[in-house]
């Protein structure tokens, strides 16, 4: 392979865990050494066509069963469930990449990246969680990431809203308190590997500020009646407070779109 657009197709056509994550990082190594093309010679499959592992059984995220940390395997339940969404995260960055064709390389590059990062956070995450005696596909994990790619599988602005700047941007209010939890239970080893995830997360959800505002300027809308627009019309429901305001605002979240989301 020597297109970025032949790895992404790899990467959500091959269900294989180890050979997902090994692809995603040959592909960043070969991007750093000016040894992957942009040519885009092929035609983009249904996202219908996307292959996932067998395990972990999916359900619907009203089946899923609560997560209590000082519930007997709490540790363990909250780690997983954090496995698949950095796991799903990875599809997430290759979908952009694959799905959305004619941008600029710069923006192939950042979600590229992001994909790499995914990839160490899955193996962080899947790591620790063997240290608590399971493996990711042990326990089961909701549905519900992967719809939001499918809701927007064909509108960009969509995409970039709902994903990164809605679903990755929850992580940026929920993390830090996650953190102190443990650090309330004395577990470095989680605290570490949580406080990692947080800090490439602004720079994901940035990402993705900054796409979305370039492509709102490009066609001419205003960016932020147009991320209201598209959550009012792609989110089901409405986003989940209170946000943590000083990391949204470093990831690129304007105050008006802060105000907004806190009196939906």
């Amino acid at each position: 392979m020597k297109s970025i657009f032949e790895y992404a197709q790899f990467c959500l056509h091959h269900p294989e865990i180890e050979e997902k994550l090994a692809t995603t990082h040959l592909a960043w190594q070969k991007l750093q050494a000016g040894e992957l093309s942009f040519a885009d010679n092929s035609a983009v499959a249904a996202i219908s066509l996307t292959q996932f592992p067998t395990q972990p059984i999916l359900l619907a995220p009203r089946d899923m069963p609560r997560r209590r940390l000082n519930a007997p395997n709490g540790v363990a339940a909250m780690f997983h469930a954090l496995a698949h969404i950095e796991f799903m995260a990875i599809y997430l960055a290759w979908d952009i990449v694959y799905r959305f064709r004619g941008l600029p390389e710069q923006f192939y590059r950042d979600w590229l990246k992001v994909a790499d990062e995914e990839a160490q956070h899955f193996t962080l995450i899947r790591n620790h969680l063997l240290s608590l005696g399971i493996d990711y596909g042990d326990l089961p994990a909701h549905q519900g990431l992967w719809e939001h790619a499918e809701d927007t599988a064909d509108n960009l602005l969509a995409r970039l809203a709902i994903v990164p700047r809605c679903m990755e941007a929850r992580g940026l209010d929920v993390t830090p308190a996650m953190i102190e939890k443990f650090q309330a239970r004395n577990d470095p080893a989680s605290v570490a590997i949580l406080t990692r995830i947080l800090t490439d997360e602004v720079g994901h959800v940035a990402f993705g500020s900054y796409w979305f505002k370039t492509f709102c300027q490009q066609q001419e809308l205003e960016p932020e009646q147009t991320y209201r627009d598209l959550l009012q019309q792609f989110y089901k429901g409405k986003p989940k407070g209170p946000f943590n305001k000083e990391m949204r605002i470093i990831a690129g979240f304007s105050t008006a779109e802060l105000d907004w989301l806190e009196n939906l």
